[in-house]
């Protein structure tokens, strides 16, 4: 019996070693040596510290900057442990609403953030502007860092007034950070948030 299980051990212990440990450990060498930048977490360096990943969201909340659009992530509740809280782009819970287009509870999310939305931005809606979809919808992983390109024009009166710049050129600096989809057709238009907002602040 021995002679006959003897091959399968030697078989899993090698594929074992081939697909569990020398298979990650050479495609993180060749990522660290192509792909540095990304293979570390695409994390912006401003004045010498990290401020952020370029693929993670930041809940941004004041009127003086862009705001992403929602997410569904939580965390542990500090209070109770066996409990969870809201902690939106919470990078160790990956995770989206799970709600389907008929849920009650999503139209009710979407309605009040809309709502939301509309008093932090008024000027956008007395202008005519419609909510763009991203900033009232979680996406799938919760983490998303990017917004459409509607989206940010959607905000930037109200950016604008709160930093007491010139509406024109806050317009101007959300079109210069427009991504392209990659090789002109896969994914959609989209701007950094993060990007965005540093490079807002560098204005002043």
């Amino acid at each position: 019996m021995i002679r006959h299980i003897r091959p399968a051990l030697v078989l899993f212990a090698l594929l074992s070693i081939l697909t569990g440990l020398a298979y990650p450990l050479g495609l993180t060498a060749v990522a660290n040596l192509v792909f540095s930048h990304q293979a570390q977490g695409s994390i912006i360096i401003r004045d010498g510290h990290p401020v952020g990943s370029a693929l993670i969201g930041q809940n941004f909340t004041s009127d003086r900057y862009f705001h992403p659009r929602p997410s569904a992530t939580s965390g542990v509740d500090p209070a109770d442990p066996s409990k969870s809280v809201p902690t939106p782009y919470n990078a160790a819970v990956s995770v989206g609403s799970n709600l389907g287009p008929t849920s009650r509870s999503l139209v009710a999310r979407v309605s009040a953030g809309a709502v939301a939305i509309g008093a932090d931005n008024p000027d956008a809606i007395r202008e005519g502007w419609k909510i763009p979809a991203d900033l009232v919808t979680t996406s799938a992983s919760g983490l998303d860092p990017d917004i459409s390109p509607e989206a940010a024009f959607f905000q930037v009166r109200r950016v604008a007034l709160a930093r007491h710049l010139p509406e024109m050129r806050v317009h101007d600096l959300v079109v210069q950070m427009i991504r392209q989809p990659m090789m002109g057709w896969l994914g959609e238009p989209h701007v950094n948030v993060l990007a965005l907002n540093l490079a807002l602040d560098a204005v002043q």
